[in-house]
């Protein structure tokens, strides 16, 4: 039973009784909010720990070994992509395996202009011999070898030597074909294999080729492969507007073993949502840290929308005096505050912010692909009252919750970037978020996962070079493995000057037969 408490019989006493238990009671509220919003972070702390790689003490060697592994493939790559060394510094190379004799052999003959008479006296020729050269080739699900045969003549009247000229190769006196510097590319920088277990892969099917062989192949691919880039470049940002973000990358620390975080950043060109025709694109940057100075100096030219996330280092873009971009934040980043904070504690307040979000993006799934001045339209009859009202209600919740709750630090997320965040209201051009980029660089996430880093800095802006051809490719439907097999076949011979015909959306692709139906 409760215990009875004498209460005084005058009135000035029972105010004063009254006045210290309120005081008691907010007292105790405050302390109760405080609990919670500890309680709060406390459990989206260990939601966040829950979702990171777990038990990785057990595999420390296998990952220390991996670590080495994949220095010994940056370092390769990087030699393979510099100048040729003098022949007094040059290094000596182990002696190169031969062609397996189980390989189906596919020979090319390549004649003279002319077979019957010399281009130099008109006299008759006869065959004199012939030069062959082997080029080790993959195209999909099995190996070959092509055989380049080269018929020499001789002028009977004044003994020239006449004979076709070799064709050109890849790497320069190396041993693959186009097609298979495209699959070793693809697989370690899309489906995300790295060259030691490939180095694996291709010998169990009788094909021994060294790991450090392959380093070589990529180092050598992405000096080719640059102009290329460079051009891409040029088209992505020209747009008038980008999508921006940046993901981390783990590069080894030059003189020792500890890693620091690289970054590579992206920049997509995609109007498609706005019913634009231009090719999409992606452009990947690398750089080694995250300081302002790298989207700064990337984006120099650039002064259309640029669709970023809050991070602060793009601030300095948009505070330029000369030709600054115009900031669209993104809902995308909004809303993973809430849903973090919902997941975590179950908050009825978050879930009430992803609602109120969801009904944006509702209209957003009806307007997409139309043009700029009908989603305009659109957004200020039917998103506009909508973001209003959240306005109104965010700034009412945020003053009664405790200033350092996540839920609190959430609101101000969103409050803090209001006016980049409703810009795509009233710009048909503009998209909600930036999920755009966020695609393109999960292939990075993913591969970070099996490459644990880069060797050097080098080695992440190869991956940068590669990565922005592959990712255009998939962006524009095109196979990336059919289109980098198609380029390196052409781009050793191809004019400079017209570099651009060789961008994914320029190429035309012979498409795979259709399986039989009676096979």
């Amino acid at each position: 039973m409760p215990r009875e408490v004498a209460l005084p019989d005058d009135i000035e006493s029972l105010k004063r009784l009254v006045s210290e238990h309120v005081a008691a009671l907010e007292t105790a509220h405050a302390l109760l909010a405080s609990r919670q919003s500890e309680i709060d972070h406390l459990k989206l702390h260990i939601k966040q720990l829950q979702r990171m790689q777990y038990g990785r003490s057990s595999e420390q060697l296998d990952a220390q070994i991996a670590q080495l592994e994949f220095k010994l493939e940056e370092l390769e790559s990087q030699e393979a992509s510099l100048p040729p060394a003098p022949p007094t510094l040059a290094r000596e190379k182990p002696a190169r395996r031969a062609i397996p004799a189980h390989l189906p052999r596919e020979a090319h003959i390549h004649q003279p202009a002319s077979t019957c008479t010399c281009p130099s006296c008109g006299g008759s020729l006869r065959l004199l011999g012939e030069d062959s050269s082997e080029m080790l080739e993959y195209v999909p699900e099995h190996w070959k070898v092509l055989r380049h045969v080269r018929p020499k003549y001789s002028c009977e009247r004044c003994a020239q030597i006449v004979q076709a000229p070799a064709p050109p190769r890849p790497i320069e006196r190396g041993l693959p074909g186009p097609g298979l510097v495209a699959h070793v590319l693809v697989a370690k920088y899309c489906d995300h294999l790295p060259l030691y277990r490939q180095s694996q892969i291709y010998a169990r099917e009788g094909v021994e080729i060294e790991r450090s062989t392959l380093a070589g192949w990529v180092g050598a691919a992405s000096t080719l492969l640059q102009p290329l880039v460079d051009a891409l470049g040029r088209y992505v940002l020209s747009a008038q507007k980008l999508h921006a973000d940046d993901t981390p990358v783990p590069v080894l620390s030059p003189g020792n073993t500890k890693t620091k975080l690289g970054r590579l950043w992206g920049y997509v060109r995609d109007d498609r949502p706005s019913g634009s025709t231009d090719p999409p694109a992606v452009l990947l940057r690398y750089s080694p840290d995250r300081k302002g100075k790298h989207p700064c100096e990337h984006l120099k030219d650039f002064g259309g929308i640029l669709q970023a996330d809050g991070y602060a280092g793009f601030n300095g873009l948009y505070e330029r005096t000369v030709n600054a971009p115009l900031e669209a934040a993104c809902w995308a980043h909004a809303r993973r505050k809430f849903f973090e904070v919902f997941e975590a504690t179950g908050s009825p307040i978050a879930e009430e912010a992803l609602h109120r979000i969801a009904a944006l993006y509702a209209i957003e799934k009806q307007i997409r692909g139309r043009a700029p001045q009908e989603r305009q339209h659109v957004r200020e009859a039917n998103t506009e009252p909508l973001l209003r009202d959240l306005y109104r209600w965010l700034t009412t919740t945020a003053g009664q919750l405790p200033k350092k709750s996540e839920l609190a630090g959430a609101i101000h997320y969103s409050l803090a970037r209001w006016e980049a965040l409703c810009r795509f209201c009233h710009d048909g051009r503009i998209e909600a978020d930036n999920n755009a980029v966020e695609r393109e660089l999960r292939a990075v996430a993913l591969g970070r996962k099996n490459y644990l880093f880069a060797g050097a800095d080098c080695g992440g802006e190869r991956a940068a070079v590669i990565y922005s051809l592959i990712g255009s490719a998939k962006l524009n439907g095109i196979n990336p493995e059919a289109y980098l097999r198609h380029v390196i076949e052409r781009i050793g011979e191809h004019p400079i000057n017209r570099i651009e015909e060789l961008l994914p959306w320029n190429v035309i692709l012979a498409q795979p037969a259709a399986p039989s139906l009676a096979a």
